[in-house]
């Protein structure tokens, strides 16, 4: 029985829902988070929304609990009712924010359904939890025209944190001397190359030249979303086994299309349970490997992706470091890779800590 059969069958009352506010500012930028409550049968069931645009969530909240989510009997067909209802008071900015908000009402019905039901996940799917890998992924430049990278938030971190390993976006102002300073200092294990984002604050604009020094000077990292064209297939061929996917993956035809030997899997950009558990056993029986993500979540959603990937791949370079490692100030005393696993006794929620 796969791991979603598994799941789909556990019992579920839903009584009621609300919807609370964890937006957090980040000097001009502002990461809106909701945190979506389900109760019933005297437990609460808790996900978040990681949708990027502040105005969704904004009008999510303020349209408030207008869904009747009490008719499913079973965790699976409350999954098939959240498929069928739209989240969206109002229409998104971005369609994948759709699948997004999805993911938070489905993770909130599974930690509801386990609690009820006074499981964990790891023993709903019968697979023990394990010591977490993880890297830090840090952009070496600020977000204003005139910041230039540097390795100076490497360093900060590699201060307190000497075991550190790291996923990293090129940009276009990495020149030799930036890549070997890098190449001295950091161990990493992932390259973003930001070649599918367009009209971004993270945007890199696609440069055959800084392909091939970046994926020559660290030969063991995989190559994650570049730009693939006339000009850059030739430079990234030698390297093909290396190139994973991310921002296009969200269903498991996209995994079947384009996954070669990895793919970096964020359960909120697949939106289901069904979909998500799908791409874990396809990959499983493929060797294809998977390393996490996250998508910047300020709450119980973080844990969440710590623990689907104890479960999953503890042992790839996963993107889901403890929220303090993106703290500028660094602050001290978090857990290092690989973490210990911290399930909570019953539900779909890891013990967060500095999580």
């Amino acid at each position: 029985m796969s791991a979603y059969d598994r799941l789909a069958e556990l019992p579920i009352e839903v009584e009621s829902y609300e919807l609370t506010g964890h937006d957090r500012e980040f000097g001009s930028f502002t990461r809106g988070s909701t945190i979506v409550h389900l109760h019933g049968a005297g437990q609460e069931g808790i996900g978040e929304d990681v949708v990027y645009t502040v105005l969704d969530h904004i009008a999510h909240r303020d349209a408030g609990p207008v869904h009747d989510l009490s008719g499913p009997s079973t965790l699976g067909q409350l999954c098939e009712l959240l498929g069928e209802l739209d989240l969206f008071p109002t229409e998104p900015e971005y369609e994948a924010s759709r699948l997004y908000r999805r993911w938070a009402y489905e993770s909130a019905a599974l930690d509801l359904a386990l609690r009820q039901s006074r499981l964990a996940l790891w023993e709903a799917v019968e697979r023990d939890p394990k010591p977490l890998r993880f890297v830090c992924s840090t952009r070496l430049s600020g977000f204003d025209e005139d910041s230039r990278s540097t390795t100076e938030p490497i360093q900060k971190r590699l201060a307190k944190y000497p075991g550190l390993r790291f996923k990293l976006d090129p940009e276009n102002d990495w020149d030799d001397a930036l890549i070997a300073e890098i190449k001295e200092v950091a161990g990493v294990d992932v390259l973003d190359l930001k070649g599918l984002y367009r009209g971004t604050p993270v945007d890199v604009e696609t440069d055959p030249e800084l392909y091939r020094a970046a994926a020559e000077a660290f030969p063991d990292a995989y190559l994650e979303d570049p730009d693939l064209n006339d000009e850059t297939e030739p430079v990234l061929e030698p390297h093909a086994e290396r190139i994973t996917w991310d921002a296009p993956l969200h269903s498991l035809a996209d995994v079947k299309e384009r996954a070669r030997k990895a793919i970096n899997s964020k359960p909120s950009r697949f939106g289901s349970l069904r979909e998500l558990t799908s791409v874990y056993d396809h990959c499983e029986r493929e060797g294809i490997a998977i390393y996490g993500g996250g998508q910047g979540e300020l709450g119980v959603g973080r844990g969440q992706v710590q623990y689907l990937a104890s479960l999953f791949h503890p042992d790839t370079p996963n993107d889901v470091a403890p929220s303090g490692y993106n703290d500028p100030a660094v602050p001290a005393g978090m857990a290092t890779s690989p973490m210990d696993p911290v399930p909570s006794e019953t539900g779909f929620r890891w013990d967060v800590r500095d999580s």
